[in-house]
């Protein structure tokens, strides 16, 4: 699952880096992830170099040039580590601010004082499909993971327990949700009505993110019984404070990339004209990069300032913030390479060209098709772009309601089995301290739910509008 930028560019790499048959891509595709789970799994070698070197297996059983496989996992990584690094970085930047100052520590505190252990899951999953609904997801994982880690460490819970609620908020807003990338552009491709989909995806999303969250976040704690991770959680500010933020100002410099990435998609829906200077504006603002470094630099004043902090204190805090992300940049930099190699390879058009004769109704076949794509590629926008291209055909005959169905059943079917091709697995990964097996148990499953429960609720809603 990554970025925008990233995603579209992957979505137009046209010319395979092979001419591999079917038979022989299919083959490469299976040897390749292969390499990267024994690397990891039986040789414990570090996720970035296993996915480089995964990615030159892929290449080579696929019979491209080495020339051109390094090519292209040398772009997706760079292309991965633009589009979602800097908001990694300002991410870690504001996280440390929130824990040096105490206002982390408020918010926790204040989370623990209000809401129940029994309701703490619950109150996660509100949280992040609140904070998720304008966000990309590499942007609200950074943004949470502070408060995830502490409300996990503070009140004694299973990582899990508090971590999937979390995840299962963002990840359905991601997948079924405009103004996402992935929904809005199989709402154009499809000719869908976006205020439609919209209120069907809302239907579909509370029951799905309620199973995949609080539900099946008491199976996962059992599964992978693990705490926060020491080397990511939020340290408690020092001693020598005399003060800490607020509870409010905490929470505004929180919700302020929020606030201004959803005035830019209203903006997008209701005036819907790139030439009009007042969505010139919220276009820049709106952006994750914009909106993340607003957010960094209020938080200088609301947080550091707040606390006491000194000019050479604010700038300590910044530096030691970007270290520890050092290697979560590289892994889901090397996961966005394999997924491009993947891609340039030929796989998704290798999908494509097997799907075409698939004769079952069009809702599950859109679905089906999103599913092997991401399987094939790890990447939720590709798979709805490709998918919805496919299906758009079958679009033209169908109701306003059913046409945003199908366009809720190719999101759904983006967000299935999400694993090593995917930067999304290695950030969650790293994130969460847990070893692949422990990724794919809680993550993998949790990703796999909600595709399927999502798609049950399509389907019935098929049947009454």
């Amino acid at each position: 699952m990554t970025s925008l930028s990233v995603e579209m560019l992957a979505a137009d790499a046209v010319e395979p880096i092979t001419s591999a048959g079917n038979a022989q891509l299919g083959i490469a595709v299976l040897a390749g992830i292969a390499v990267i789970v024994l690397l990891i799994t039986k040789f414990k070698m570090h996720a970035f170099l296993a996915l480089t070197i995964g990615s030159l297996a892929l290449g080579s059983f696929a019979g491209a040039a080495p020339a051109k496989t390094i090519a292209s996992f040398t772009a997706g990584l760079g292309s991965t580590v633009a589009g979602v690094g800097v908001l990694i970085a300002l991410g870690a930047i504001l996280g440390k601010l929130l824990a040096d100052s105490g206002g982390a520590d408020q918010i926790v505190d204040t989370i623990l004082a209000k809401a129940s252990r029994r309701s703490m899951p619950w109150a996660m999953v509100l949280i992040a499909s609140i904070i998720g609904l304008p966000l990309f997801f590499e942007v609200g994982i950074v943004l949470l993971i502070p408060v995830v880690l502490l409300v996990a460490k503070r009140g004694n819970f299973s990582l899990m327990r508090i971590g999937i609620p979390a995840l299962a908020g963002l990840s359905v807003m991601h997948g079924l949700i405009p103004p996402h990338p992935g929904p809005l552009v199989a709402i154009d491709a499809l000719g869908a009505n976006l205020g439609v989909t919209l209120a069907l995806g809302v239907l579909v999303a509370i029951p799905t993110v309620i199973i995949a969250g609080p539900v099946f976040s008491r199976y996962a704690a059992r599964w992978v019984d693990i705490k926060a991770p020491e080397k990511m959680i939020p340290q408690r500010p020092s001693e020598d404070l005399d003060r800490r933020p607020s509870f409010g100002a905490t929470l505004a410099t929180i919700l302020l990339p929020v606030v201004l990435m959803l005035i830019k998609a209203l903006v997008d829906i209701v005036v819907d004209d790139p030439e009009q200077s007042l969505q010139k504006v919220t276009d820049v603002i709106g952006s994750p990069l914009i909106a993340l470094l607003a957010a960094v630099i209020v938080g200088m004043f609301t947080l550091g300032r707040a606390a006491g902090f000194s000019k050479g204190r604010l700038s300590t805090t910044v530096e030691k913030s970007l270290a520890p992300i050092a290697g979560v940049l590289l892994i889901v930099g090397a996961g966005g390479g394999f997924k491009q190699t993947l891609i340039d390879a030929g796989v998704g058009q290798m999908i494509l060209d097997f799907s075409k004769d698939w004769s079952i109704p069009a809702l599950l076949l859109g679905w089906l098709i999103a599913v092997a794509i991401r399987l094939a590629t790890g990447s939720a926008t590709v798979a709805t772009i490709s998918a919805a291209g496919l299906v758009a055909p079958l679009a033209a005959d169908m109701s306003t309601s059913h046409t945003a169905l199908l366009v809720l059943a190719v999101g759904a079917g983006s967000l299935f089995f999400s694993h090593v091709n995917d930067a999304g697995f290695w950030l969650v990964k790293e994130y969460f301290g847990m070893n692949v097996g422990q990724t794919i148990k809680t993550w993998s499953v949790m990703e796999t739910i909600i595709s399927v429960v999502s798609l049950a609720f399509i389907l019935l809603l098929s049947l009454v509008v």
